[in-house]
């Protein structure tokens, strides 16, 4: 039975799966059925972040732009342009052992696609979650429903991976910002072009 997470709430993933090191981070959605004359296109990511709360270098922001962190603890398995389905609309592979000793923290994020321009938010999209499954045996161990109404923003911020006393646990964030992907990455380091 999967631990279902609240705005703010913390849990350790390997204190009740001990030797856990292969998971799946699926993230979904719905689109409510407004017509904003575009398509969603909602993406995940992953900042592979520091003590600093930053990344250290540009790799370590996967995305559908860079699928794969060169340590190969993190992989996204490709964009999905529509969210349509039931069940995960894209997932990121982590490997916590082969997490590099530097890195603190993973933050997943969801932002949607020129956001400003076709002019659509996260007050149109309902059914967000985050969950995470044991990628060996299929069994979810976590899920945080994003139940709050973002009206305004383009950008949230699900949940966070991170190392506490040698333990992996998981936080459940829930926090919007406006400005799109351009956003996140100015508040986690990333360099953009």
């Amino acid at each position: 039975m999967p631990i279902s997470l609240k705005k703010g709430q913390k849990v350790s993933l390997t204190k009740e799966n001990p030797g856990l090191t292969k998971v799946v981070v699926g993230l979904g959605w719905d689109v409510n059925q407004y017509d904003t004359g575009g398509a969603f296109d909602l993406d995940a990511a992953a900042f592979l972040l520091a003590d600093s709360g930053k990344v250290s270098r540009s790799e370590d922001f996967v995305f559908y732009g860079n699928l794969k962190h060169p340590s190969g603890c993190a992989e996204h398995m490709g964009d999905n342009l529509t969210g349509a389905g039931d069940g995960d609309d894209e997932q990121i592979r982590i490997n916590l052992s082969a997490v590099p000793e530097n890195i603190s923290k993973i933050a997943f994020t969801v932002t949607i696609y020129e956001a400003e321009t076709r002019r659509q938010n996260f007050g149109q999209v309902s059914n967000a979650f985050i969950r995470i499954y044991n990628e060996l045996t299929g069994e979810e161990i976590l899920r945080y429903d994003l139940g709050e109404d973002f009206s305004i923003e383009t950008a949230i911020v699900f949940g966070e991976l991170y190392k506490n006393n040698g333990e992996w646990k998981f936080n459940a964030i829930g926090c919007g910002y406006q400005g799109g992907l351009a956003a996140l990455c100015a508040s986690y380091g990333v360099e953009v072009e």
